[in-house]
């Protein structure tokens, strides 16, 4: 695993527990040698993990639509910043260079990337482990919805399995490593994505 893609929010949040966590997996992720691949703000969660894999000598990689680049004002010190035309051009990229995908807290657009990639992952169009950091529970109701999902009908088990959940920065990139993808047809063509 030489890359992560982590969704997180540009805002900090109220408890100051949620930017440690960033802060955390930051510092692990530097200090096993993992590259940041973040959408390059150094406002809220996202600033607060990006500086922290700096801090610890890590590499970052930014990437930002042009339209935000006034709004989420991007680091001037990560390591390399891609301005893209469009937010599914920044997931897109995204995708492409990162080996994982992780969920710090975050709102909307944390929640719809995260889930748009898991939707990639169900239908064969990559093989690459997503996990959340549940940082003191956050994301629970989130998994109690794919829970649910399961239970409704709605999901299969093996794809509910996609999600690897954990509360310890560390222990998640374990986990990660250690991801073996459940066996799915793609159900795309390349030229239809």
């Amino acid at each position: 695993m030489r890359r992560i893609c982590v969704f997180c929010g540009s805002s900090a949040g109220d408890d100051p527990r949620y930017l440690e966590a960033a802060a955390h997996l930051g510092q692990a992720m530097a200090s096993q040698g993992i590259q940041l691949v973040y959408g390059g703000s150094v406002m809220g969660m996202m600033g607060r993990l990006a500086g922290a894999v700096q801090e610890a000598g890590g590499e970052v990689i930014g990437i930002i639509p042009g339209v935000l680049l006034n709004r989420e004002l991007p680091s001037p010190e990560i390591s390399q910043l891609h301005v893209v035309k469009s937010m599914h051009e920044r997931k897109t990229l995204m995708a492409e260079l990162s080996d994982a995908f992780v969920a710090l807290p975050g709102g909307l657009g944390t929640l719809e990337a995260f889930c748009e990639l898991l939707t990639w992952g169900q239908l064969g169009l990559h093989r690459k482990p997503c996990g959340i950091l549940n940082t003191d529970g956050f994301f629970n109701p989130l998994i109690q919805f794919f829970d649910h999902s399961v239970r409704e009908g709605f999901l299969e088990p093996r794809h509910r399995r996609m999600v690897v959940v954990e509360s310890r920065p560390t222990k998640l990139l374990d986990l990660l490593r250690a991801y073996e993808p459940p066996v799915v047809p793609r159900w795309i063509a390349e030229q239809e994505t």
